[in-house]
């Protein structure tokens, strides 16, 4: 249903009494807001109503906050009134639904498409038929020049209905391939990351909160980007990745672009201590430090020599009878 791209408002949904409640409450705005944006992901997706991220992975919380740019607590706030008011639904499995989503769903729409399809298949089976009939039913040998039906009539136009429908079901298939938009297939965020690549099988609320903050801070991307550079360096750990997360923060990054640039600025700072290092170290020594040196090898030369004892009793009685 890649076709159905619009949902249907009504032009007096302020009118309703759920709608003015909504209004007057300190954060109505918002929950209006992420209400408008329930209805058209659920038509974007087309699953009944459903809030999905893919055709058997059904949104949570925490990623509505990502996908819809909102604080997750305002998220939560705003899930919990909609359900109270019953314009959501939440299942057992945590599944959110549009509520009476047939009122929102473009039904009109949806049939306009379905019939469009079908007069499209059936103007192309048609085609292929008649090219299929009005090939040669015979073929010639190299040496008899003989005509040779490779089955009766009725079984050759069952064949081609068969070979029609393979064709048919391939062309639909390139068509939903083609026409779907990354968001409707599948949506890659920092959460789905996180379980895919085993950071965790169980995410607490603590590790939600921080991702969702980082997400805030500086982006999916940038988040998703730092686990990769963990599992890179064999750190498969979120404190590990929040780590980088951290540094990159304290020095402005704000994309990839910047962490490239930073990742530029330290190569060749270490490339300039690398060169400093490998220079030699010459300096100018000082006269007053030659002399110093000097005097100190005299001193430590004839400390090192024999002690005449004879010749030093000889010289302190010289010295006593002198005095």
């Amino acid at each position: 249903m890649a076709e159905i791209t619009w949902i249907k408002l009504k032009t007096d949904m302020f009118d309703d009494e759920k709608i003015k409640l909504i209004e007057r409450m300190p954060e109505g705005d918002g929950i209006l807001i992420i209400w408008v944006k329930l209805l058209a992901y659920a038509g974007k997706v087309n699953c009944s109503g459903y809030i999905m991220i893919a055709e058997d992975i059904p949104m949570n919380v925490e990623e509505m906050a990502i996908i819809f740019n909102r604080p997750l607590e305002k998220v939560r706030y705003a899930i919990q009134v909609l359900q109270r008011y019953r314009m959501i639904d939440v299942d057992e499995n945590e599944r959110v639904c549009i509520s009476n989503w047939e009122k929102h769903q473009n039904i009109d729409g949806m049939e306009k498409v379905r019939l469009q399809t079908a007069e499209r298949n059936r103007k192309y089976r048609e085609r292929k038929k008649q090219q299929a009939l009005q090939a040669p039913e015979s073929s010639q040998n190299n040496e008899g020049n003989v005509s040779v039906t490779s089955r009766d009539g009725i079984d050759k136009e069952l064949d081609i209905d068969k070979e029609i429908d393979k064709e048919i079901d391939k062309e639909q298939e390139l068509l939903k391939e083609e026409s779907a938009s990354p968001s409707s297939v599948a949506v890659v965020n920092p959460f789905n990351f996180y379980a895919q690549n085993g950071f965790g099988l169980t995410m607490n609320d603590i590790t939600r909160e921080k991702i969702v903050g980082w997400c805030n801070d500086l982006s999916d991307e940038l988040v998703i980007h730092a686990m990769q550079i963990a599992m890179e360096r064999n750190s498969i750990s979120w404190s590990y990745a929040e780590g980088i997360l951290k540094k990159w923060h304290s020095k402005g990054v704000k994309s990839l672009k910047d962490v490239d640039a930073l990742l530029a600025q330290f190569e060749a700072q270490r490339a300039q201590k690398n060169r400093s290092h490998g220079n030699q170290r010459t300096e100018n020594i000082p006269e007053w430090f030659g002399k110093h040196q000097a005097e100190s090898a005299a001193t430590q030369q004839k400390a090192n020599e024999p002690i005449d004892f004879e010749a030093e009793r000889a010289k302190v009685l010289a010295k006593l009878g002198g005095a």
